[in-house]
This record gives C-alpha cells, structure tokens and sequence, in this order.
C-alpha cells in the first residue's frame, strides 16, 4: 500500500507541476500526464516467449506477391487522390556536425532529403494528375527553421503541409518533477516523445480532418532520412482492396541489422517485438537471422479513419520506452513510444516483406558516402541504383572520427571514389581521398599516428591493406 499510495503521491505533485506549465496545451498536458501514470503503473506489455508464432505469408505478404495496380493513368489516379504522404522531420543533423533539421543536409548532386522528397511527390502528381499532398511532422527543435525552408517549394506542385509533434517535459528522476519547473526554461528542459506520437498530433493538429475532408483514405509515414521510402502504388493498391487499417514494410534482416524490431504473430494479431522486450535469456535468439529474418523499415501506411477511431478512444497504448539523458549534471528521464508499436490496435494489420532498396536510411556520412557514390543515380528525384552491381548487398564501409561530421567527409574526398566493385572498406586516421579513386574488393586504409596519408588521383585500390603511400 506504501508503494501505491508514494505513486499516487508522485502524480498528484506532477499533475499540479504540469497545470502550471504555459508553454504547452492541454492536450499536450493531457497526453504526458498519461504516459508517466501508464509508466509508473508498471504497465509494461510481457511477452511470452513461447505464445510466439513466425507470421504465414498472409500476415507478411511477400511482395512479389501483390498484384499490380491498374495500368491506365486514370485508374492510377483514382488511387493515389486517397493519399497522403508525411515524413518525421523532427530530427536534427547534429550527429553528422550539422545545424538545423537533419532533413536540410545535402544528398547529391546539391539536393537536400526534403529536395528530393519534394520532387518525387511533384513528378507523381504531373504523371497521373493527382494531388498527393506532403505533411511534415516538426519538432519544437526542427518547426521554425522548416517553416523557412519549404517557403522555396511555395511554386511547387504540391501541397506542404507542417505541423508539430508534442512537447513534453523531461522528468528529473530525483523527485519526479518536470524539469522545466527547475529553472530550466530552455529547450533542454523539453523533449519531442518520440514518432509513436505522430497519430495524436495527426488529430491534435486539425490535420487528419482536413485530410478527410479532402477524401484522403491512407497516409504513407515514413522517416525523412529513408531516400527508399517512395510511394508504391502496389501496396497501396493492396491496402485499398483489402481494407487493411496497417501495413509496415519489413525486409530482410542482414548481420548490420540484428537489432531491429520484428514482426510477429502474437495471440491472433500481428505485433511489433523490439529488442528491449526480449527476456534476457532469448536476446541471441532475437538477434538470429535464421529465426527472426524481418526487421522494421518504419515505412507505414495507415488507414486515416483507423486512426481517428483509435486516438478518440485513447486505445492507442503502444509500449513505453524510457530514454535515459542527463542535464548539466541532472539525471532526468523521457518516455517515448515508437508508431511501429502501433500495430496491434489496427484491425486487418499486415506487413509486406519489401525489397531492401526500399530501405536506403542516411544515419551517418559511411551512408552519405553509399548515395553520393557510383552505387547510385539519381531520376526524377529517386535515388537508383546502378545496375552494374552483381552483388545485392551494399558494401560495408567503416569511416573513422575523422569522416563524421559531413563538413569534414566532403573535405576528405576530392571526388566520391567509384565503389560498384567494393565489398567492404575500413578507413581510420588522417586519410585523404584524390579524385577518380576506384575502390574493389576488400580495402583497409589505416594512417598510422601522427601521419598524414593522401591516396592519389586515379588510385585503383583493389583486396589491399594501406598503411604507407608505398602500398598503393
């Protein structure tokens, strides 16, 4: 009864902490409030291991298996007028030594993420005629440099629109009170509660109505940092005619992915197992590409009445992720939920097990390196890859400290090497990359300390390991 009653006691001075926050709504108040009494309720969702079903291809439908869409440019249009399509964009570029929203750094060829979603949406809206809008969902770190940025598509051939996700106040774990009643009035005593919440701001914003209202049926969520995520008329085709409310693209697992979350089939419904709910003594198995051989794109589609229904009645109760930080030396937490979790409060849920070039994440400048290379070309906006790769796999590429921030990548290379016939490469220490460098098979570069190694113009580096100008 001390536990309980020191709970309730903890949110009861939360809530009368939170009332008096102005910065935020009262949905907004609303929405935190629940998530921390659903987290100290202890409410976390157990699986148990043995009540796990590999899904049967109805629930993971292979994608070769899905019938083609009609092939007449009216029909096609008919189709994509029920879509929308919304990019996260609440993430910042600061792992890769960026400012500003990660959207806005430059792919290729000059192009920004946000250039070329932009350019694909305006191509599929001149080809068939259609009005495909683009939402993006900001952060409170990310909204008001977007709002700048997408004044330059005012001209465009598409409608954008921006809205943002929640802010909650990060919990100090000392006393279980908001930090920004600390004096912490900054961004820092704030944080966005991770893409699980992009179905309430959906509601919250006024714009899932508005999408209604225009005859929208399906919004397309997917990160904006994925050049993969790009609308297929196939799944959406499939969505539409057999009225399923959730579809999350999943694909093969390889060894870089063994921590991804898996679909699986759970006490009748199709569910998302993450890492973090794996009993300890079955996280080998989890990680094994034998047994769980998907993992999670974040590519989504989701039927918009679905969503509306599920929000009104507060069903959406997706697993909670507390997110340890701390603060100029103030241990606080933030729970977060993630929109994959989403996926057993849908009815007629399924995954579509997707081909691997629809997952093409830019997380860090080693994937930079991949989309700006010879690997890839860019049509219309979409980032191709060249067919003059026989080996279906990327090439592994390991850059060291010195090539993670972007300004110091670009630095680093005179022109992007060729890497068509590269299978894996490591690079570390001070090395610098001339222009025409072909890289084939497996190559090491690594400059010893101290020492400054320049790889020459037109290098063909093939299966060696450099350590001296000698060894070219």
């Amino acid at each position: 009864m001390a536990a309980f009653a020191s709970e309730t006691d903890k949110m009861s001075k939360l809530q009368t902490a939170v009332a008096g926050l102005n910065l935020i709504s009262e949905n907004e108040k609303s929405g935190f409030i629940s998530l921390v009494s659903r987290y100290l309720s202890g409410e976390a969702q157990h699986v148990e291991w043995s009540k796990i079903q590999t899904p049967t291809d109805e629930v993971v439908v292979p994608y070769e298996s899905l019938a083609n869409p009609p092939e007449d440019l009216e029909a096609i249009k008919k189709i994509l007028d029920k879509l929308a399509v919304l990019k996260l964009n609440g993430g910042l570029g600061t792992t890769m030594g960026c400012t500003g929203p990660k959207s806005v750094i430059e792919v290729r060829n000059g192009f920004t993420f946000l250039d070329l979603i932009v350019i694909q949406i305006e191509s599929l809206n001149k080809k068939y005629g259609c009005n495909v809008p683009l939402l993006l969902m900001n952060s409170f770190n990310t909204h008001d440099d977007t709002l700048k940025i997408v004044e330059k598509y005012a001209n465009s051939n598409i409608e954008i629109h921006t809205f943002n996700q929640s802010q909650y106040p990060r919990l100090v774990i000392d006393d279980f009170l908001p930090l920004p009643t600390k004096g912490e009035t900054g961004r820092d005593g704030w944080y966005p509660p991770g893409h699980g919440d992009v179905f309430p701001s959906l509601v919250n914003s006024g714009k899932l109505e508005s999408l209604l209202s225009q005859g929208k049926e399906y919004v397309f969520i997917a990160n904006s940092d994925n050049l993969g995520a790009i609308v297929d008329t196939k799944i959406l085709n499939h969505l539409i005619n057999n009225e399923n409310e959730y579809c999350m693209e999943v694909t093969p697992k390889t060894i870089a992915d063994v921590k991804g979350g898996t679909l699986i089939s759970y006490e009748g419904r199709v569910q998302l197992l993450e890492i973090a709910q794996v009993p300890d003594e079955h996280v080998n198995e989890f990680k094994s590409i034998e047994k769980f051989k998907i993992f999670n794109t974040n590519n989504l589609w989701v039927n918009l009445k679905a969503i509306k229904r599920l929000v009104e009645a507060d069903a959406l109760k997706m697993e909670i992720i507390p997110n340890p930080k701390e603060v100029d030396g103030i241990k606080v937490l933030q729970l977060e939920t993630a929109a994959g979790a989403a996926i057993r409060f849908f009815d007629n849920a399924i995954g579509v097990n997707v081909p691997r070039s629809r997952f093409l994440p830019v997380k860090a400048t080693s994937d930079l390196l991949l989309v700006q290379s010879d690997l890839y070309t860019l049509v219309d906006g979409f980032v191709v890859r060249n067919k003059a790769r026989q080996n279906p796999a990327n090439p592994s590429i390991e850059l060291g400290p010195e090539f993670k921030k972007v300004a110091n990548f670009l630095a680093r290379f005179k022109s992007i090497p060729s890497i068509v016939e590269l299978d894996s490469i490591k690079v570390s220490g001070d090395v610098w990359f001339g222009a025409g460098v072909v890289l084939k098979g497996k190559v090491i570069i690594t400059a010893l300390p101290g020492e400054k190694l320049e790889i020459p113009d037109d290098a063909v580096i093939e299966n060696k390991e450099i350590k001296s100008p000698e060894d070219i």
